[in-house]
Order: C-alpha cells, then sequence, then structure tokens
C-alpha cells in the first residue's frame, strides 16, 4: 500500500528476474516478421508526436539550458580556484 491506495503490481520482474511481457505468453514464439511489423506499425500510429514548433520549442529551451549550466559551472569552477589559490598561498 503506498498511501492508503493499491499500488500497481509489476508483471515483469519476478524477484529480480526479468520475465517476458505480458503480451508475449510464455512458450509462444514470434516466427512471422511479417506480423512483427504490423504490430510495430500499429504502436507507432498511437504515439502522440510532437509538432515542428513543439520541438523547436523543446529544442530551444535544452539549449539555453546547456548554456546556464555551462556559465554556472565556469563561475563556480573560476570561484574555486581563486579560493584554492588563495588558500594556497596564504600557506606560504
Amino acid at each position: 500500500m503506498a498511501r492508503g491506495r493499491k499500488v500497481p503490481r509489476r508483471d515483469c520482474f519476478a524477484a529480480g528476474v526479468l520475465r517476458a511481457p505480458l503480451s508475449i505468453k510464455p512458450g509462444k514464439r514470434m516466427v512471422n516478421p511479417f506480423t512483427f511489423l504490423q504490430e510495430v506499425r500499429a504502436e507507432a500510429n498511437k504515439v502522440t508526436w510532437p509538432t515542428r514548433r513543439e520541438t523547436m520549442i523543446t529544442t530551444g529551451l535544452v539549449i539555453l539550458m546547456v548554456l546556464f549550466a555551462s556559465l554556472f559551472f565556469v563561475v563556480v569552477d573560476s570561484a574555486l580556484r581563486f579560493l584554492v589559490g588563495l588558500l594556497l598561498r596564504f600557506g606560504q
């Protein structure tokens, strides 16, 4: 129980051993690649793909976050280098 509600059972894992997904029955083998490709295509059609605008916005935000993170780490690295330099000069 998690916060008073029932936790969903994870059928893919049993005592740390990975089992086959529920869609594949034990002992059943997939022998027809054409059927497999049809199922893959059907699953891909269920996916909600992002629009071009959403992709561009997300890409821009990722690039912006990378720039901010890199600037942050440059500043922190410079400050630490300065502090370590002061400590080492103080010991002379």
